[in-house]
């Protein structure tokens, strides 16, 4: 039969009862918008919350652990290579905290075609004192240009200017908690001591807040040549290289490689922060399940509603069927009935969906936690979008398939008969 005429049909039935079929769009357009609008709101707070920590995380990270020594005197004695050993209560050996020959190391990871970044950095536990109080923390020095370019550094920064680090000499920028532990405001001078007592004074030229108040407690930077001045070391001493590579999948295998390469520890930022992504992934199914439950309860609306035409229209199939309208043709019929209240409803809650997020992105999210966090998050993924399309005509397609079957077959001499 002509598919024009068929789809002519279709659109007298569906304007017919057109009530009934706003309804069921409707149904469709609310829960395509809450979907678009719950999966763009939950995404774009796993990306504030992940953001917290991983834009601070390199993707692979050289280092040298403090661990005890595998290789024990007794295992490299001849006499006793053949039998086993039991050794307890065996200290961590004085392995050196820098890393060795780091200069040619990072030339080598600039070259790599498969880093995008890298920057150096010194972390080392002090104690700030304050009058008779002495407040355990980590300074740590860092490239602030590099650091802010792959790390965001910038952005922490509450109070003053980050490139004062590198432009002042012997600066800080202090934790929030560190600084409301000290009383200390931008321009005072404060003493800080290393583990081997040596004392210096700094100047503060800034306050950082990463949102995580543990973090912000404990935590300040200065630039490598003060901390180097600080611990008495020379130029080249450095105990990590931070790695920001172009692509994040390839850190694990990236990280097993620089560590025999480099005779150094390497962590991949997968393994030192697998507990977030398995919150992020939690959090997403969630969104997911309850979006597409909104759907399903769409579809039941749908299929109810074709249902109540089929009954009701049992005489308009008998004419058609009676005038050579095949039992395919009237499935069709119902099925694009369903399909242009899928594609309708969906279309407008694509919309609508989009409203939505753009007026939740406007709502104001002040804490002082998250200083640099003014409203609330929303992820504007196409694919969401994607999804919510095409979910929507698979749920109608499903929800008129049933109904359509059901009037397919319908005998058009027992209607007739029984009228």
């Amino acid at each position: 039969m002509n598919l024009k005429l068929i789809a002519e049909i279709a659109k007298s039935l569906l304007l017919a009862r057109w009530r009934q079929s706003l309804v069921a769009a409707i149904g469709v357009t609310f829960s395509i918008t809450m979907f678009i609008a719950l999966l763009g709101f939950m995404n774009g707070l796993n990306d504030l919350l992940d953001g917290l920590i991983l834009n601070r995380t390199p993707h692979v990270r050289l280092f040298n652990e403090v661990q005890p020594n595998p290789n024990q005197p007794i295992n490299l004695s001849e006499e006793f290579k053949n039998g086993h050993n039991f050794i307890q209560s065996i200290k961590s050996s004085g392995r050196r905290l820098e890393i060795y020959n780091s200069g040619a190391i990072m030339q080598a990871l600039k070259n790599d075609p498969r880093v995008l970044g890298i920057a150096p950095k010194i972390s080392s536990p002090v104690l700030y004192n304050a009058g008779t109080i002495d407040i355990t923390g980590v300074v740590s020095g860092i490239d602030v240009m590099a650091e802010s370019e792959l790390f965001f550094f910038k952005d922490y920064i509450r109070e003053g200017n980050p490139l004062d680090l590198k432009n002042v000499g012997n600066s800080i920028v202090l934790g929030k908690g560190v600084a409301e532990k000290l009383l200390a405001n931008l321009g005072d001078v404060i003493q800080v001591t290393t583990s081997k007592g040596e004392r210096l004074p700094l100047k503060v030229v800034g306050f950082f807040q990463s949102g995580i108040a543990d973090f912000d407690k404990v935590q300040s930077f200065a630039s490598i040549s003060t901390v180097q001045k600080l611990l008495g070391k020379p130029n080249d001493y450095v105990t990590d290289i931070q790695i920001k590579l172009k692509d994040l999948n390839i850190a694990p295998a990236v990280a097993k490689e620089y560590a025999q390469l480099f005779k150094a520890d390497a962590e991949d930022i997968q393994t030192a922060n697998s507990q977030f992504e398995t919150g992020s992934f939690v959090r997403t199914l969630i969104s997911y399940v309850v979006g597409i439950t909104l759907l399903i309860v769409a579809g039941f609306g749908i299929y109810n509603i074709l249902n109540m035409m089929i009954y009701e229209k049992m005489d308009t199939i008998a004419i058609l069927k009676a005038t050579g309208f095949s039992g395919s043709d009237v499935r069709k019929i119902f099925l694009g009935i369903a399909l242009t209240i899928g594609l309708i409803g969906g279309l407008l809650g694509l919309l609508f969906g989009l409203s939505l997020s753009l007026l939740i992105d406007q709502i104001p999210f002040n804490t002082a936690a998250l200083p640099t966090i003014k409203t609330y998050p929303v992820n504007y993924s196409p694919m969401f979008y994607i999804i919510g399309i095409v979910f929507s005509l698979i749920t109608t397609y499903f929800a008129g398939f049933f109904p359509a079957r059901k009037a397919s077959k319908i005998d058009p001499v027992i209607i007739i008969r029984g009228k």
